[in-house]
């Protein structure tokens, strides 16, 4: 995104603004250096309808499926001097971000037939499904990387160009 007219920290603001009206926390936060980096952010479930950060009908229902998590990091970064754009207009910015996900990978229990099923991956009772591993599976709980999702990178972007125009 290369918005006109807005300096560095204008535009690291309106990405930070953003960022926290979708429920994201940070971990690392320089408005003058135009980084943002946001902790891990579960995946919305589809009861959370005012949640934001699944875009499109794959990544509603995988959220929905698996656990996943995503991460972002927003740079805000003088172009390069070298580039074509950079030539035309050389004070000008652009808004870079990457969102990453990541899965949930929990190794399963042994259960001695079908009627245990619910304790495949937890502690759970027949009545009620709770989050509560072993000591062995949380020793072997991992997040495996899942790569970038584009879609939220671009709805991002596209939140922070409509601020930044209001």
């Amino acid at each position: 995104l290369r918005p006109e007219g807005v300096t560095k920290e204008q535009a690291a603001q309106t990405a930070y603004d953003v960022l926290s009206a979708m429920h994201f926390s940070f971990e690392k936060l320089d408005i003058e250096q135009g980084i943002i980096v946001t902790r891990p952010l579960r995946g919305a479930q589809l009861f959370e309808f005012w949640r934001s950060d699944n875009v499109g009908g794959f990544n509603t229902a995988e959220a929905n499926i698996q656990s996943i998590r995503r991460t972002v990091e927003v740079r805000v970064k003088a172009l390069e001097r070298g580039s074509v754009e950079a030539a035309e207009d050389p004070g000008d910015y652009c808004i870079e971000c990457t969102v990453q996900i990541q899965r949930l990978a929990l190794p399963g229990n042994e259960v001695a037939g079908v009627s245990q099923a619910y304790q495949i991956h937890t502690r759970s009772q027949s009545t009620l499904q709770v989050l509560d591993v072993t000591p062995q599976q949380r020793a072997q709980m991992a997040w495996i990387d899942l790569g970038p999702d584009p879609q939220l990178a671009a709805e991002i972007l596209k939140r922070i160009e409509k601020r930044l125009r209001d």
